[in-house]
């Protein structure tokens, strides 16, 4: 699934379209499986271990879901209660973990690059469920599936991506997998948090968000992720709600179509207004649940 790892998924950064749409294929039978109540067990006897260095919600259950779904064996680990709190390694916790029998570990990790190094030092498969500001493909998959399902292709689509980028590792994942898929991506956020380069990476940065949406057939709002930022680089709350959210104004003047989606977890009255984010125009319930069916289908590929 990897260029980097054959049998693990560290990054959406040189995935195949091929190798994309073939797990979304796999995801739908998934889909079709969980609604019908009869998933498919094709990891009954393989052991995931779900390591979660960092809170999380979504990703941790959606991950434990689909590997229950598949029949595997879980094991959940907390670092608070481990004996990362006692001194040890990132590197000694995964072989040990690994030493339990894990076929498959789960990460997510503050420190990018956190799952290159662990997959470097065990010899089962490594899913990356997020490592600091660098990527989380899974999210990035199943928001790309989300956008799939619905237009049954994203070729000539236009994404837009507003907020805090400099920090999203979902936006990093996200570029790579939509433009890979065809669609076209823009974006949109305060200038101290859109960073350098995404141009040569396929996206075009627009000077504000009304001309991102104004172009949008899918608009993306990003988490203002302020447990990462040394500093402040907006004003206040309620400013950049008002420069950069997506207000209730902002929303109606969408495309009749368009979808409204959020990563999670959403601060209400900052990058979305309560409108909205309960709105008819939104996915991002619809992204929560396709997550169990991607992440069935990527267990199953490293598996």
């Amino acid at each position: 699934m990897n260029p980097l790892s054959p049998r693990s998924l560290l990054t959406t950064e040189g995935m195949s379209r091929h190798d994309v749409e073939l797990l979304f294929g796999r995801a739908r039978l998934h889909a079709r499986g969980l609604r019908a109540g009869t998933p498919l067990r094709s990891l009954a006897g393989r052991v995931v271990a779900n390591l979660f260095f960092e809170n999380s919600t979504r990703t941790r259950l959606s991950f434990e879901r689909a590997a229950k779904a598949l029949g595997a064996d879980v094991l959940n680990f907390n670092a608070s209660t481990s004996s990362v709190s006692k001194g040890e390694s990132l590197v000694d916790t995964v072989r040990n973990v690994e030493a339990l029998g894990a076929n498959i570990i789960v990460l997510r990790h503050p420190a990018s690059g956190a799952a290159h190094l662990v997959s470097r030092h065990v010899r089962c498969s490594v899913v990356n469920a997020g490592d600091g500001t660098h990527a989380h493909p899974s999210q990035a998959l199943l928001d790309a599936f989300t956008l799939h399902e619905r237009w049954g292709t994203l070729e000539g689509k236009t994404v837009a991506i507003v907020g805090d980028v400099l920090h999203s590792r979902v936006a990093r994942s996200n570029l790579y997998c939509l433009t890979t898929l065809g669609a076209r991506v823009v974006v949109a956020g305060p200038p101290t948090l859109v960073p350098v380069g995404l141009e040569a990476l396929g996206a075009q940065v627009l000077p504000s968000i009304d001309a991102a949406l104004e172009e949008a057939d899918a608009v993306m709002m990003l988490r203002v992720q302020l447990e990462r930022q040394k500093e402040s680089m907006f004003p206040s709350s309620r400013e950049y709600a008002k420069a950069f959210g997506l207000t209730l104004g902002r929303a109606r003047a969408l495309k009749p179509d368009a979808v409204v989606m959020h990563p999670g977890p959403v601060n209400r009255g900052v990058e979305l207004a309560p409108e909205v984010a309960d709105g008819p125009g939104n996915v991002i319930l619809e992204q929560v649940a396709n997550g169990v069916a991607v992440r069935m289908a990527i267990l199953e590929a490293c598996g």
